[in-house]
């Protein structure tokens, strides 16, 4: 049987030097020539946090309009040659993300909703021996972990996310969809003078 594990979402807004330093393409090409099979398997072809998983390069940091797309469009060359296990979806009631998190690690997984407009997946993929007082995602935060950020839609009720992280490596997001009877607010309303 398959765990399901609900992770805590973080509501706040984003202290100021957090992802200060961009991931560039000359950057990447160079951590991923390592030949590290960690990075390959967080950074390489398919995965949530490939800067090259939209079709060009685009820093994972810097939030990224994923609801504005079919999966099955942009996703298309990916999904042909079975080299991605990301997905997302929107329904009447909710935006669905599901994702594999390869060598991501689950205790590491963190999700965050920032100034009601955006919504982040990151962590540690390897240990640090810095200062406690140094925020690793400040510097070169590749070298330390992997982020995702994602702009949320303007309907999207983004106090109410919820993520679940089913067996070892699989994460689904919830974002539900404000529901609300714009005209039932101004019914009934007199305006006396």
């Amino acid at each position: 049987m398959t765990s399901c594990r609900q992770i805590e979402v973080h509501l706040g807004d984003q202290t100021p030097q957090k992802w200060s330093v961009s991931l560039t393409e000359e950057v990447f090409r160079r951590i991923f020539s390592q030949e590290n099979t960690v990075l390959l398997k967080i950074f390489g072809d398919g995965s949530l946090f490939s800067p090259s998983l939209f079709g060009k390069f685009f820093d994972p940091s810097d939030a990224f309009p994923l609801w504005e797309f079919e999966s099955d469009i942009l996703l298309s060359q990916l999904r042909s040659s079975g080299k991605t296990t990301v997905d997302w979806r929107e329904t009447d009631e909710a935006y669905v993300l599901k994702a594999e998190l390869p060598g991501a690690g689950k205790e590491t997984i963190h999700v965050y909703v920032e100034n009601e407009k955006t919504v982040e997946i990151s962590g540690k993929w390897k240990q640090t021996n810095e200062s406690k007082t140094k925020d690793w995602r400040t510097g070169h935060w590749w070298e330390h972990g992997y982020v995702r950020r994602l702009e949320l839609p303007e309907d999207a009720d983004w106090r109410k996310t919820v993520a679940f992280v089913t067996g070892e490596i699989f994460l689904e997001l919830r974002i539900p969809k404000n529901i609300s009877d714009v005209g039932s607010s101004h019914q009934g309303s007199v305006i006396e003078s």
